[in-house]
């Protein structure tokens, strides 16, 4: 070592206070393969890792003779070694320009390492840093992502040493250095006018342009007349583009955006470019619960309700029909200008089974239907095109409809009878009881209310005493009606009694028979027979006295002549 050097030491390490924790100038001696040694001025060299003058790119920008800062950790460590550390001292460093930078409120750089909650981390210098997400954009956002791996220029607002807490703001930077553009911006911005921007972040609702100093916001619904998911679908960070300042709030300072109303609007004459019954191609861009839409032209939509898709399943899911990007022919069922809206159909471009069965079949038809589904008002048979009939409980049975229900399996091959067909309303009523005869409805048509009748004692008990009136027809007759009755009969089963018909219930399929009633009715009729009789009696009697007073009469007017 040569003199010079050796003074160059001295010189350097005279003034230097050796205290741990605090910052030392270290002269570099040698560069070995894992370590620098250096000379701080005590007994002996201190040894610092290599790795810890590696700069950003990753290269080693030293040499012999240099000056470096050191923090002093030990001057002893128990060794006879100087413990030192180039890595703290550069920390400490960068803490004092952060202390510098937050007390003269001037730019401080660093690099945007991830997301937290509540915003992004920043290291500066191995000094880690958080920027909320309010402080990130001048316009703040949800989606923050695209700033990771950033160098940014931030400015300090908030800092403890002691809890290693920084808080900084991007926002702040970002509207000093706008302030003269904005202001220039602002004053010649209107409603209407065409500017020229650049997609500064794209959210889910949206997209943020940087104007020259201030953002604007480009709804999702402002940027393609056609349907689209997410922004990205149309546009991405960085590209440059023009839109239309759709609506600018000068107090708030809030710009709205739009890129589809610098070209015409689509839905201006759509009635006459979709005239109704024609039939399009249109491209799947969307699928729900509800059906399915299709663009028919650029920035046009139209709505294929799920009833529309399949004439004979309801609520078939549209993904079982289309899939997204399909090219799919479509009908125009209607067209409203003034609300955007079309509906389309598919299943209008297929045969109606419904129309082809009542072009095939007539009421009173005899047909075959596979028992789909039971419920508590009847049955729906499966018939030919997929088409359902309905057999209504009342028309099952002529009598016990919930028992012969009950009996029925899912499958069945079922003869029923055609009794309406309504192709329109997409409804076939069937009959299975209109199959046979009616025993009770063709006694009742014979046999009315106050019919006198012949009927047969099958059995009795202390309520009602039921009667057979013809083969598969019963009637009942009250107890109460046989006991005041004046009819001396014995009661058993098989004897035939004379009843006339008290009420007959067609909903309960009942017929209340009476012997009182029949009894006044022949008391009455008794009674009539007499009054007849008496009247006949008095009218001869009258006739008699007349003639014998017009004999006299002509006999006297022959005296006088």
């Amino acid at each position: 070592m040569s003199v010079s050097f050796e003074k160059l030491l001295d010189e350097s390490l005279s003034a230097v206070t050796m205290k741990t924790g605090k910052l030392v100038t270290g002269i570099v001696l040698d560069i070995l393969e894992n370590h620098v040694v250096v000379h701080v001025g005590l007994k002996s060299e201190a040894a610092v890792p290599k790795a810890e003058f590696y700069n950003e790119s990753g290269e080693l920008d030293l040499k012999i003779g240099d000056e470096v800062q050191l923090t002093l950790e030990a001057i002893e460590d128990g060794h006879g070694n100087t413990r030192v550390s180039r890595e703290k001292a550069i920390k400490q460093e960068v803490w004092k320009r952060i202390e510098e930078s937050s007390s003269s409120n001037t730019i401080l750089k660093g690099l945007i390492t991830g997301s937290v909650k509540g915003g992004l981390t920043v290291d500066v210098q191995g000094v880690k840093a958080f920027l909320p997400g309010s402080l990130a954009e001048v316009i703040p956002t949800k989606d923050l992502e695209h700033l990771v791996g950033n160098y940014e220029e931030f400015k300090v607002i908030k800092l403890d040493k002691e809890k290693n807490n920084v808080v900084l703001s991007r926002k702040a930077v970002l509207q000093e250095v706008n302030s003269e553009e904005r202001e220039k911006l602002l004053s010649s911005l209107a409603e209407g006018q065409t500017i020229r921007g650049i997609v500064k972040n794209l959210t889910d609702y949206g997209a943020f342009i940087d104007l020259g100093g201030i953002d604007g916001l480009l709804h999702i619904t402002d940027i393609s007349w056609s349907r689209i998911s997410h922004p990205s679908e149309a546009i991405k960070i960085g590209e440059e583009l023009n839109v239309k300042v759709i609506k600018y709030d000068k107090e708030e300072q809030k710009v709205s955006l739009g890129i589809k109303q610098l070209i015409e609007d689509p839905w201006i004459g759509i009635e006459a470019k979709f005239p109704l019954n024609t039939s399009v191609m249109a491209t799947v861009t969307n699928l729900t619960d509800y059906g399915f839409f299709g663009e028919i032209e650029d920035g046009v939509e139209g709505l294929v309700h799920v009833s529309e898709i399949d004439w004979t399943n309801k609520n078939i899911h549209p993904s079982k029909v289309v899939s997204l990007n399909d090219q799919v022919e479509v009908m125009i069922l209607e067209v409203d200008e003034e609300k955007r809206r079309i509906s389309l159909g598919l299943k209008q471009l297929s045969e109606n089974p419904w129309q082809l069965f009542a072009h095939t079949h007539k009421e009173g038809e005899k047909i075959k239907g596979s028992l789909k589904s039971v419920t508590d008002f009847g049955v729906f048979l499966e018939l030919e095109g997929g088409i359902d009939g309905l057999v209504h409980l009342s028309d099952i049975s002529w009598d016990e409809s919930e028992d012969i229900l009950r009996s029925l399996n899912k499958g069945d091959q079922i003869e029923a009878l055609i009794l309406s067909i309504e192709a329109e309303r997409e409804r076939i009523s069937l009959g299975i009881k209109q199959l046979t005869s009616d025993a009770f409805g063709d006694y009742v048509e014979n046999n009315k209310k106050a019919s006198k009748v012949n009927a047969k004692v099958i059995d009795f008990n202390d309520e009602r005493i039921n009667l057979s009136l013809a083969e598969g027809v019963m009637g009942y007759l009250p107890q109460k009606d046989f006991i005041n009755s004046s009819a001396n009969i014995k009661l058993e089963e098989g004897i035939e009694l004379e009843v006339i018909i008290a009420n007959i219930s067609l909903r309960d399929r009942e017929i209340i028979l009476s012997l009182r009633a029949l009894e006044k009715q022949e008391e009455k009729s008794a009674l009539r027979d007499n009054a007849q009789k008496n009247k006949e009696i008095e009218e001869a009697h009258k006739s008699n006295i007349g003639d014998l007073i017009k004999a006299e009469m002509e006999d006297s007017k022959t005296e006088d002549e």
